[in-house]
């Protein structure tokens, strides 16, 4: 498979993309259980359900630095790089290369914030397509993700209730 680099960037990406979706829920779990769950390379398919496959390619402990592939429906797949990793707290990725020329950056950013009930989580999904089309495609479909992502976390709330 061919892997296109995406342009490496930081965490104020996050705040800057051209394209965000901020989603939020409150889940019914300590904030130590959501990090177990976003650690679990198992998880990620059953509440993220783009995804299909997650492999570490670093070692445990996982932290800043750290590596995965993730493989995604459509036959995409990303390289991931980890550029925050607060235990319990704060993680944030970006891609260092996927497998579609149309992703110019991708980065994703979770803050879990304790609750008498459990936790607050806050997902942060940042994106700078490549190319007109992909702009296009991405400005016009703006709505249906965000409803898509917001589902992610509903997903997590139940496989988290689980």
């Amino acid at each position: 498979m061919v892997m296109h680099q995406c342009e490496r960037v930081g965490l104020d990406f996050i705040e800057s993309a051209p394209f965000r979706f901020v989603s939020t829920v409150d889940l019914p779990i300590k904030p130590e259980q959501v990090f177990e769950v976003l650690d679990d390379a198992e998880s990620w398919p059953q509440w993220a359900t783009a995804i299909t496959k997650v492999t570490w390619t670093s070692p445990q402990p996982h932290g800043v630095g750290t590596t995965r592939t993730v493989h995604m429906r459509g036959g995409i797949v990303g390289d991931e790089e980890f550029l925050a990793w607060e235990p319990h707290r704060h993680m944030a990725f970006r891609f260092n290369q996927a497998s579609t020329r149309s992703i110019g950056a991708f980065a994703e950013d979770y803050r879990v914030v304790p609750t008498a009930t459990g936790c607050h989580l806050t997902w942060v999904m940042a994106m700078k397509p490549n190319g007109l089309s992909s702009r296009l495609g991405m400005t016009l479909g703006r709505p249906i993700m965000a409803r898509t992502f917001q589902k992610f976390l509903y997903n997590l709330r139940d496989y988290a209730e689980t």
